[in-house]
């Protein structure tokens, strides 16, 4: 019996953080190690160029980067097929002809694409490439045939919209190839949302607000030690909040079954009174260091042979594009332009 298909992946505009992490990473890793799915895991390149095409080195120096934060969490090529956008033409072609099946004013009541459009501030330079991305991610999509897409609820309306088109070129051309997909959505979205060190709702490289997978255990301490906390605990015996507390929340996130009692102890001790901000951070850092070492020695050990990383990214692309190849001569024939 055939698997389902999971399609899942990033944008490479730097290294994952913790919030990739807990947001996506651990999930893929759980899905994958199931054994119920054909996952395919990309690094969306050409998405990330719809507001980096006058940067694209970003994205270059990024591609080995993220193939190596996702190897070092345990996304295994063995069993999933890591692939980069870019190196599948077909998806580009997929997109070109999905694109005149979509109205301009259906893509501009996007909402996903409205709110990214206004957090960019593009105004009247908004490249053609960003409003059309949800296309192009439908093409993504329905090329690998992908049954279920793991993503955030804000992403519910490119799913949406993906759907629109698989239903509007099957009913256009009087086929069934294209698939349906449903998206995967977190049953909890703020425990799947990591807040920035700052308290802000985001963690994000452009805040400077992260702590990436690859930062070394003394870079961590140091995030670590300047993490927003309660402005108003100045001294030790001074009782403090752990609501809105950022090192209280990444403990309730990061912290282990084992470690709940303790956790809880350390809550009502500083909401009492008696308990300083170092001694919760210097916890913290141990719990993160539990989690961050294996990963960070794992990473350490791919990159010595980056050019095995980028043979494994050069394989799954193969493979991919064999997938993608195939469901494009099967819209092509349904379209009935395969001439030759």
């Amino acid at each position: 019996m055939k698997k389902p298909i999971i399609l899942t992946g990033d944008r490479p505009t730097g290294k994952l953080h913790l919030g990739h992490y807990v947001g996506s990473l651990k999930n893929r890793v759980d899905l994958q190690n199931k054994n119920k799915y054909d996952m395919f895991v990309f690094l969306a390149d050409q998405q990330a160029l719809t507001d980096h095409a006058k940067e694209s080195e970003i994205i270059r120096d990024s591609i080995g980067n993220v193939a190596l934060d996702y190897l070092s969490v345990g996304i295994d090529p063995s069993k999933s097929t890591i692939f980069i956008q870019s190196q599948i033409p077909e998806l580009a072609e997929l997109t070109m002809y999905y694109m005149n099946l979509v109205s301009l004013a259906r893509l501009e009541r996007n909402p996903t694409v409205k709110t990214e459009i206004a957090q960019k501030g593009f105004g009247e330079s908004l490249p053609a490439g960003f409003l059309v991305y949800p296309i192009s991610q439908a093409a993504d999509i329905t090329a690998f045939k992908a049954n279920f897409v793991p993503v955030g609820n804000d992403q519910k309306p490119m799913i949406e919209q993906t759907r629109e088109i698989v239903r509007s070129f099957n009913h256009t051309y009087k086929c069934d190839i294209l698939v349906e997909p449903e998206g995967i959505y977190p049953e909890n979205e703020a425990a799947g949302r990591l807040p920035g060190l700052d308290g802000n709702a985001k963690m994000s490289k452009s805040l400077g607000n992260g702590i990436f997978l690859s930062d070394d255990a003394d870079t961590v301490r140091k995030k670590v030690m300047s993490m927003y906390t309660d402005p108003n605990h100045i001294r030790v015996e001074d009782p403090g909040q752990i609501e809105g507390n950022m090192v209280f929340h990444y403990l309730d996130i990061f912290g282990h079954k084992e470690d709940q009692a303790k956790i809880a102890d350390m809550k009502e001790h500083y909401q009492r009174g008696g308990l300083g901000d170092v001694k919760t951070k210097r916890y913290l850092f141990e719990i993160l260091e539990r989690e961050l070492a294996p990963i960070r020695e794992r990473r350490l050990e791919y990159a010595k042979d980056m050019g095995e990383v980028f043979h494994m990214l050069e394989k799954g692309s193969e493979a991919a594009r064999a997938v993608a190849s195939q469901t494009l001569s099967e819209v092509k024939e349904a379209m009935g332009i395969n001439y030759f």
